[in-house]
């Protein structure tokens, strides 16, 4: 097990001793006390490296970077938020769906520019306090400097999924304002050179226990994996992954439901909460009303997401004679395994009560799409999320959600691998790790090959991954979101009685116009820099 935590305690107390993180991190030529007291001592110097590790929470789905707070399923056919009215887990991400002209260069709610080089810049100040006032041994700086530079290759490989090219900042020389774009390669660049300097110079176990969670090699390897698919360095994606599954650390665990949870052997990377802080509200913005929190619920899963599971003995339901004005309750016991744990469908059973979801339901209850300004509770599509919820947490008006998120685990690595050996031309090798995925699930295993072979994959890895953060940015990065994402409409059930009304819930064709695949640059960063240029399309 992995479990990323931050001492916020201590953190808190040497943030009293000094007069400010500002004045700390102050890299002016006077030389006051303050610049150095971080350098002073090993376990000071820890705390502020702690502070990098948050950066999993902030662009995790239970943090508010991706989309500010909404979920980035919501801007593909597999989830819906219920809200009409404009905010954030609610109307927005509607309107961003069927009115792309909402993205401009004043602003996107999934871009994230300016919060990624504000990030960039404590980064690099980390490593030029480092160099100017460390007295540590080589191997202790190299140590701190390759979790430091892991950090900032995340960063930049968000920058890279949104913008393409980036201006790459390496040290302080971000305080210079006219600085041009490097290309995507050259990002990418950047992100596997720093990824290989945290491979190099990482422990493969942390000694001590105070180190528990901290980023090791196979953590490393784990991430490089996923993102050198982005990069479309196939090679790199697929040795990066076979370290990872060569190290016999890490494996999946029996139960699917238990996949995502943490603290077991399929958790890679890890970020652990804790009442004590930091909490999050991820049940508080998911459960349905029954739970006796009102506000919960803002989005739910579509019924494009449930047709795309499999039964459980592998074969595909026909869903056509459903899509009837007159239509009987789906069998949904007969679906796999991963929806069972995913989705809270009619009839399944929820903290103990058997879920109804239907119109006046006590136990889940439907409200038609733009029927009222905000849908707190009560669900659009005829269902829930289960995924990623925690079913033991009861008091949602008391007390704070303190699940773990997991960042990255086996599954995906597995599957990461299987891509890269697909481009790579091992279909062989493909099929058995796709198949070991299936596998945990009892689903027979595909003897795919070809182009159906990728579909097999992406099928895989969107059932396998679901709700997990992943879909929108693999369909922007295998440029199929302009063709599956647009002129189409996403639906679900109206429930009444036994009458299983077959139903649209946006009310408008959702769109994904290819200019989508580069966000612009902010117009903010041209105020500013005059060598910035933007992104085609946009201007």
């Amino acid at each position: 097990m992995k479990q990323i935590f931050s001492n916020t305690l201590l953190l808190l107390a040497l943030i009293l001793v000094l007069p400010s993180c500002s004045d700390w991190m102050d890299l002016s030529p006077k030389d006051k006390p303050t610049d150095k007291m971080v350098w002073e001592k090993a376990e000071y110097v820890d705390l502020y490296v702690n502070g990098f590790y948050t950066y999993f929470h902030h662009y995790g789905q239970f943090g508010s970077q991706q989309f500010s707070g909404s979920l980035t399923e919501s801007l593909t056919d597999t989830y819906k938020y219920g809200s009409v009215a404009l905010d954030n887990k609610a109307g927005h991400p509607n309107n961003y769906v069927t009115n792309p002209d909402a993205i401009t260069s004043a602003g996107c709610l999934y871009g994230n520019w300016n919060d990624a080089y504000n990030r960039i810049r404590r980064l690099n100040e980390f490593l030029a306090t480092m160099e100017k006032y460390s007295n540590f041994t080589p191997e202790e700086n190299a140590r701190w400097e390759a979790q430091i530079r892991f950090f900032r290759a995340f960063i930049y490989d968000q920058l890279a999924r949104r913008y393409g090219g980036a201006i790459i900042y390496t040290s302080l020389d971000q305080m210079k304002k006219d600085k041009a774009k490097s290309t995507e390669k050259e990002v990418w660049d950047l992100v596997e050179s720093d990824l290989d300097f945290a491979f190099n110079n990482l422990p493969e176990e942390w000694t001590s226990n105070k180190d528990k969670g901290r980023l090791t090699k196979a953590m490393v390897a784990a991430y490089k994996s996923r993102a050198m698919l982005f990069a479309e360095r196939w090679q790199s994606a697929y040795d990066a992954a076979d370290y990872v599954i060569s190290s016999g650390k890490y494996a999946l665990v029996d139960n699917y439901a238990n996949a995502w949870k943490g603290g077991n052997k399929e958790a890679i990377i890890e970020y652990k909460y804790d009442l004590n802080g930091p909490t999050h509200i991820f049940d508080r913005d998911h459960v349905p009303m029954c739970d006796g929190f009102e506000f919960g619920s803002l989005g739910t899963p579509t019924q494009e997401m449930v047709e795309e599971y499999e039964m459980a003995d592998g074969s595909k339901l026909d869903w056509a004679p459903y899509h009837t004005d007159a239509a009987t309750r789906p069998p949904y016991e007969k679906l796999e395994p991963r929806f069972h744990a995913t989705i809270i469908f009619p009839g399944s059973v929820w903290k103990g009560k058997t879920m109804e979801n239907s119109v006046g339901g006590k136990n889940g209850s439907f409200m038609e799409y733009k029927s009222k300004p905000y849908s707190f509770g009560m669900t659009t599509t005829g269902y829930f999320l289960r995924k990623l919820l925690d079913e033991n947490h009861l008091d949602l008006n008391g007390i704070m959600s303190t699940q773990s998120w997991v960042e990255l685990r086996y599954a995906e690595v597995l599957l990461n691998k299987a891509e890269a050996a697909i481009q790579l031309q091992k279909a062989v090798e493909a099929r058995s790790l796709i198949n070991q995925v299936r596998a945990r699930v009892q689903l027979p295993p595909t003897n795919a090959s070809g182009k159906q072979l990728m579909d097999v994959y992406r099928h895989e890895r969107k059932v396998e991954l679901a709700y997990e953060g992943h879909l929108f940015w693999d369909m922007r990065r295998w440029k199929l979101a302009h063709i599956a994402y647009d002129n189409y409409r996403c639906h679900g059930f109206k429930i009444t009685g036994d009458r299983y009304e077959y139903v649209d819930v946006d009310f408008a064709d959702r769109k994904f116009p290819e200019r989508l695949y580069l966000l612009p640059i902010p117009a903010s960063e041209f105020k500013n820099n005059s060598l910035i240029e933007q992104n085609p399309n946009w201007n």
